[in-house]
This record gives C-alpha cells, structure tokens and sequence, in this order.
C-alpha cells in the first residue's frame, strides 16, 4: 500500500505497535516528544551532543541516554535544526539506529531533495512536522501535552510504503496529535503563510522597542506583549529555518508588505477607503483563524 491510497486510522491514546523510539536532539520539540511517548508506554533513547541537555531530558522522565548497546528502535525522531536533518539522516541510516524514520523541522522540501543528494534512504524517512511549539527553548521548556488536539503533518514520497508510513503515524497518535497528510512543497507553502511570516512580522514590530525608553514600555499593553510573543524565538534557529523556506516566506511576506505600505501612503493622503479596506479583511482574516483552532494558545 502506497500513500497514495492512505488512510489515516483514528488516533489512538496508546501507541499500539511501537515498543522504542530514538530522539535525536534534546531541545524543546524532541523532548516533548520523548515525553508524550513515554507516557504512551514506549522505551526512549535520547542522543544530543550537549550532555547537559540529555541529562536535563533524562531527569525530566523523557527517556535514558543512548548507547551502543541500544538495540535499533521502532522508529528513529530527528529533532534538530533543519540544515542539518539530512546529514543526521544519512548517519542515523548508516548507523543502523531504527527501522524507520521521520524529522520534526516545519520545512520539508529543501530537507528532501537534500537527503535525496546525501543517498539517504527514502522508502523508511517520513518527512514530519507537528504544528506547535514554543518561544521557549531547551528541555525545560519542553511538555508533554504540546502536540495533544494539534495537527502533525506528513510528508511520505509517493513511493513510501505503507509499513513505514504506519510507526509515525502511530508515533503522531501517540502524542496525542491529528495527523495530516501533504505534499512537501505544499506543506512549505502553507508554513509560509501560518507561521515563519507571522514570526519575521512580528521580530518586525518588537524590533521597533530594542532601545525604546522605559517610559515608552511602561505604557505598553497586552496588545503589543501578543503580538510580539513569538519574537522571542532563537534568532539562530530561524535563521536556519527561514533560509530552508526562503522563497514561499519572500511571496507571502511581500503580500503583506504591499498592505503596510499602502497603509502608510493612506494614512499621509488621508485614504480613508485604503485603511477600512484593511481592517476589515483583518477582522474576517482574524474571525477565520479562531474558528479554525478556538482553543488553542500554542505557536506553531
């Protein structure tokens, strides 16, 4: 069965066939997942070059420490920044260290063609994105019920087998999430235009206060804390992340740029018409993003 003919089963609280998973990279994505999964009842093995990281994880109940007498796992996560997701790919596949595996970097298609490159093995990758996440970074930040109600995108070739769709599938449900299922360069579209824009806007508008005056953020408000929360994101990180998504954030960030700035020339001739025009496709945009997650207060 290919995925071309996929259906995806209804989620399940308990993983119900995977046994062990490896986590590599022991941030706050990678150890949310190893908590979510071994409150499923699945084994974790947790490998980051930062020791101090993996301890941290291994503290917090999110698995044990990789060794080389950890025996392959069910399924092998990659949690770490997306340039490199290829080459831990291709050294996790030479290592043997599981049957299939999957990444959790929100872009896609520059990720495959990479490992396509590098020779990495292609039928027993499932390229993987769940869509949420924090400001916050490193284990600490990381919970166990981050992915619960949220959507957890997959992005299988069109030759990817059916046997090692099914592990992450499992995995996503494990974590309580909803999985979805899109081409890659569609899913780097989409992630353009929900979440790697609203971060550059929002970096944006806090950038205006890097050296305002006290007396300027004493009077800020809720407003502003919003709206740039998710600035506080490591600029390192995005960086990566931007570049691997450059062209779709450039098309969608230069749609909102032309909205600022004819907002600006509206509001130096008075146009009125422009401003109205704005804030109201603002209300229906807004309206439309509630009722699609009501409840939700996570970033993606």
């Amino acid at each position: 069965m290919t995925v071309a003919t996929l259906e995806v089963p209804p989620a399940s609280p308990r993983v119900t066939g995977i046994r062990s998973v490896t986590v590599i990279g022991s941030g706050v994505i990678g150890t949310s997942v190893a908590l979510a999964v071994r409150r499923s009842g699945a084994e974790v093995a947790l490998i980051d070059a930062d020791a101090d990281a993996v301890a941290e994880a291994e503290r917090m109940g999110a698995g044990v420490r990789f060794t080389p007498d950890t025996p392959p796992a069910d399924v092998v996560v990659i949690a770490t920044p997306p340039s490199s997701v290829a080459r831990v790919l291709r050294e996790a596949q030479e290592r043997g260290l599981g049957a299939v595996y999957t990444d959790v970097a929100s872009t896609k298609g520059v990720i495959v063609a990479e490992a396509a490159r590098a020779g990495c093995d292609l039928t027993t990758y499932v390229p993987g994105h769940p869509m949420a996440g924090r400001e916050l970074s490193g284990p600490a930040a990381a919970r166990a019920d981050m992915f619960a109600g949220r959507p957890w995108v997959l992005c299988p070739g069109p030759g990817t087998p059916w046997e090692a769709v099914r592990p992450v599938v499992e995995l996503a449900e494990a974590c309580r999430a909803t999985v979805r299922l899109l081409p890659s360069r569609r899913h780097d579209r989409i992630v353009a235009a929900v979440s790697h824009t609203p971060h550059l806007v929002s970096a944006a508008l806090a950038a205006r206060f890097a050296e305002a005056e006290e007396t300027v953020l004493s009077l800020a408000g809720k407003g502003l804390r919003d709206t740039t929360r998710i600035a506080a994101g490591l600029p390192e990180l995005w960086c990566d992340i931007l570049e691997q998504n450059a062209e779709p954030v450039a098309v969608v960030l230069d749609e909102v740029v032309r909205d600022l700035t004819a907002a600006a020339a509206a509001l130096r001739s008075g146009g009125t018409d422009v401003l109205k025009d704005l804030l109201v496709r603002g209300n229906r945009g807004r309206h439309r993003v509630v009722d699609a997650f009501p409840a939700a207060e996570s970033a993606f």
